[in-house]
């Protein structure tokens, strides 16, 4: 068998050191957001909100590419912690919009260390980071066609 480059090969994988740099990323935010009684993907609603209260649950799950199928249980039990309200658009009762409560809002100011407790983590400088981010924006895109 040749010694050269074997495209099959776990450590060839670039999806590999996606997945395992995702997971590895994730374990990493779960304490800091356990100090705010979120999952991952709840603290991704709530960045959202925090921006934008009262933007409806299609945008939303577009900004977060899901769908409401995994949305709408999300937004249920952020409603059940109290965070998130869910109403309908007073012009057009179809709509379900997301308001944060006074407790969501209160949130946000805890929520401001995470980010940079995760760049230190991370590591690597600003610029390495920011060509991080793009390239994967750039294979997102390509993979969603």
């Amino acid at each position: 068998m040749s010694q050269g480059f074997d495209p099959l090969a776990l450590e060839n994988q670039v999806c590999f050191a996606m997945y395992s740099a995702t997971n590895a990323l994730i374990r990493a935010y779960r304490p800091l957001l356990d100090e705010l009684s979120l999952t991952y993907p709840q603290y991704l609603v709530m960045m959202v909100l925090w921006k934008e209260s009262g933007i409806s649950v299609k945008i939303l799950g577009e900004k977060l590419h899901l769908d409401s199928g995994t949305l709408t249980p999300l937004l249920k039990r952020l409603e059940t912690k109290g965070l998130v309200i869910r109403d309908r658009n007073k012009d057009d009762e179809r709509v379900r919009v997301l308001h944060l409560t006074d407790e969501g809002k209160a949130l946000h100011e805890q929520a401001k260390k995470v980010p940079e407790l995760i760049r230190c983590k991370v590591g690597g400088d600003s610029e390495e980071l920011r060509q991080l981010k793009l390239l994967s924006e750039n294979a997102l895109k390509h993979l969603q066609g």
